[in-house]
């Protein structure tokens, strides 16, 4: 059991209070689900449930948290480890060893197993996590979604009694991101595990909850269970969101109960305002457009293992391509071969007419934009203003130029704050204004909504459609279909390191039950792909 007292948490220099006055518990054998809007605390809130704050990470903490009726007070996180289970948001980070199975079993050691006991629990983890295949692997050599799923193995190997789970399903491909939450939702019903959960792609795992909190602004929180919370909340997945618009007033938490309820209740009212599509695809800015990237026979190889073959595409002026697959398929590489990156490559990369290699280091921030999946890698100053200001005197800009297009993503941007102390969701916005300061020709983005609320990710649909019509080419690996679906006229499919599609993003999404948005899913025999496509086929 877990039980808030009149807890209050501030950080020091911050300008509002992150929690406070919180009081509830969480019983044993609850899937509870934390949300809120990025940087509202939802991190601070799972630090203080394993003890981080006060312990490790400065915060002014009042009031008592219990846990199974001890003070975290009184006991630091490493006395915690044996009873909760934790996984980061970025678990290389937190990784000692080289490989999967040896992190795995220093995991075990560390927290003094016993060596009779360490095999077997090694290979139930790796069985249930489907590890199988990279239990040899290096952990710098996996993917972000391989590294969450080892981080969650790690966790699980210590048979905790409570699991903290910090946006677990964000660098997982939905087949994989369904596979963990299954997993989850599994120990949860029959070994009584207790699990919280911060998640923003609520599409995903409101299924599953029984319990939501949401964190506001004001630090205050809000409980309940699901109709109770998202029926008052502006935090809407799309299922939600076109459930509210129908006015259902029962919202449906999965897709087959959406169409039970659309069926039994709303279709034939809504069937004669409805007509069929006319979308067409979401076609370049030009006529003729230009010609900007062209890989001709391209295959990339880390050392032994071959990443890319064969891969044969092109990009124009004025297109937004979503590119899709599996974790390891192979999206990563392909974003970084285009910006020169990779070593070990044969066939032919061209951007702008030249080998990337080839681009002068003056001209690169003109001709690429790119956010690598761990965005907080880019940031080298002490406070936002100076990292701005750091891009506008090595770009040449207009001094406040990047602060301006950073404030216009994040309201209340504190220019005083260490960047390292945003939240993850923040540091990635920070990094998009900062790339899109130079006005690059080229914008490559890597899983660009891993920690962002749906308002963010709103405001970043604007901004690159503005760079669309614009005349640039955006680049976008994710797995974040929903993202994909509103912003992308093309769409490429990868498997294996190979191209399996590279269609109108209209007849990929809906043709694919393993990336289909929630709206294609709802609709199978519509084309529609996004909530504003229903909405607008409404007939007035």
């Amino acid at each position: 059991m877990i039980e808030f007292n009149n807890v209050s948490l501030i950080y020091p220099n911050s300008q509002r209070t992150i929690l406070e006055n919180l009081n509830f518990r969480v019983e044993p054998g609850e899937l509870v689900l934390v949300i809120g809007l990025t940087g509202a605390g939802k991190s601070s809130f799972i630090k203080l449930v394993n003890g981080l704050i006060p312990h490790h990470t400065a915060g002014i903490l009042s009031g008592e948290i219990l846990i199974e009726g001890i003070s975290t007070a009184t006991l630091k996180p490493g006395a915690l480890s044996k009873l909760i289970g934790i996984v980061g948001q970025n678990p290389i980070n937190s990784f000692i060893t080289d490989d999967v199975e040896s992190e795995i079993v220093f995991t075990l050691e560390l927290n003094e197993v016993p060596s009779a006991q360490i095999k077997q629990r090694l290979n139930e983890v790796i069985d249930l996590l489907g590890l199988e295949k990279i239990r040899n692997r290096k952990l710098h050599a996996l993917s972000g979604g391989e590294q969450q799923r080892v981080a969650l193995a790690c966790a699980l190997a210590m048979q905790p009694k409570m699991l903290l789970l910090d946006e677990p399903t964000s660098a997982l491909d939905p087949l994989a991101a369904e596979e963990i939450l299954a997993i989850i939702n599994r120990l949860v019903s029959d070994l009584g595990l207790t699990v919280i959960i911060t998640e923003h792609r609520l599409e995903r795992v409101i299924q599953f909850v029984d319990r939501v909190i949401q964190v506001n602004g004001d630090g205050s929180v809000t409980t309940g269970d699901v109709q109770n919370v998202l029926g008052k909340s502006e935090l809407n997945p799309p299922l939600i969101k076109l459930a509210k618009s129908f006015g259902m007033t029962e919202l449906p938490t999965t897709v087959r109960e959406f169409r039970r309820k659309w069926e039994s209740n709303y279709a034939d009212k809504f069937s004669r305002r409805l007509r069929q599509s006319r979308i067409n695809p979401q076609n370049r800015s030009q006529s003729n457009p230009e010609l900007i990237v062209k890989t001709e026979n391209l295959s990339v190889s880390y050392q032994a293992l071959t990443v890319l073959t064969d891969f044969n595409f092109q990009g124009f002026c004025g297109e937004t391509i979503g590119i899709l697959g599996r974790n390891g398929a192979g999206k990563s590489t392909l974003l970084k071969t285009i910006c020169g990156l990779s070593k070990q490559v044969s066939g032919k990369v061209e951007v702008l007419g030249k080998d990337p290699k080839e681009i002068k280091p003056h001209e690169i921030t003109k001709v690429f934009g790119y956010v690598p999946q761990q965005p907080s890698d880019l940031l080298i100053s002490k406070t936002v203003a100076a990292e701005c200001k750091l891009v506008d005197q090595q770009n040449a800009l207009t001094e406040g130029t990047t602060f301006t297009l950073a404030s216009q993503f994040l309201t209340n941007l504190n220019p005083n704050q260490h960047p390292r102390d945003l939240s993850e969701g923040q540091k990635l916005i920070l990094v998009l204004a900062i790339v899109l300061a130079t006005n690059p020709k080229i914008l490559i983005l890597d899983e660009p909504t891993r920690g962002v609320d749906y308002q963010t990710k709103s405001k970043l649909v604007e901004i690159l459609k503005s760079h669309q019509l614009a005349g640039g080419l955006t680049l976008i690996a994710s797995h974040d279909v929903e993202l994909i679906a509103q912003v992308a006229n093309r769409a490429l499919l990868i498997s294996d390191g190979e191209l399996i599609a590279d269609e109108d993003v209209r007849t990929l999404l809906t043709s694919s039950p393993a990336f289909a948005p929630t709206v294609a899913k709802l609709f199978p025999n519509q084309k529609w792909l996004t909530v504003n496509d229903v909405l607008e086929a409404q007939v007035s």
